[in-house]
């Protein structure tokens, strides 16, 4: 299922927007009747575009004040290495997010802890004892501006009605 059409993407940013929806609001809002609608989502479901359902959770709420973005640098990068370290990282409940990247960096990771003392325990109890781990820049976040969970899909376009010539006026 590759092709998403104008309901598939409606129905996805509706999900996004909030996933709670009963099937009746979600057809309400895409303009669809309920069981085309549900067989849609089950399609959705089933291709793997829709990976699952989630919560929202305020992190600072919960404890988890302290936001770092750290650039990490691996010594080797053989196949080895770099499967033990990915192992590695997914499975540390504090690192939310990895990314292999390019430039100056071999990874950036994102983590959450309560406090810059967790920080500090992290870093050497963790990272630093991690495969192949080389170096570790941290840049503590002062202000999260913007972080969206949303998917900024586009609606495609269906076909346009033909445009009538305009006549010229006094015709």
């Amino acid at each position: 299922m590759n092709d998403l059409d104008r309901h598939d993407v409606l129905l996805l940013a509706e999900l996004q927007r909030d996933s709670r929806q009963t099937v009746q609001q979600l057809a309400a809002a895409v303009g669809l009747s309920s069981t085309p609608c549900w067989k849609r989502v089950k399609e959705l479901e089933a291709a793997g575009i829709i990976q699952g359902y989630t919560a929202l959770v305020d992190r600072e709420r919960v404890g988890l004040s302290l936001c770092v973005l750290a650039e990490v640098n691996l010594t080797r990068h053989n196949e080895d290495d770099v499967r033990r370290f990915e192992q590695a990282v997914a499975a540390e409940p504090a690192i939310v997010s990895c990314y292999a990247t390019t430039g100056q960096a071999d990874y950036v990771i994102k983590v959450l802890v309560p406090d810059i003392k967790r920080y500090e325990s992290f870093l050497h109890d963790t990272m630093f004892k991690l495969p192949g781990v080389t170096h570790v820049r941290s840049s503590v976040v002062l202000k999260e501006v913007k972080s969206e969970s949303r998917l900024p899909l586009a609606v495609p376009r269906g076909k346009q009605p033909a445009r009538r010539a305009r006549r010229p006026a006094g015709d």
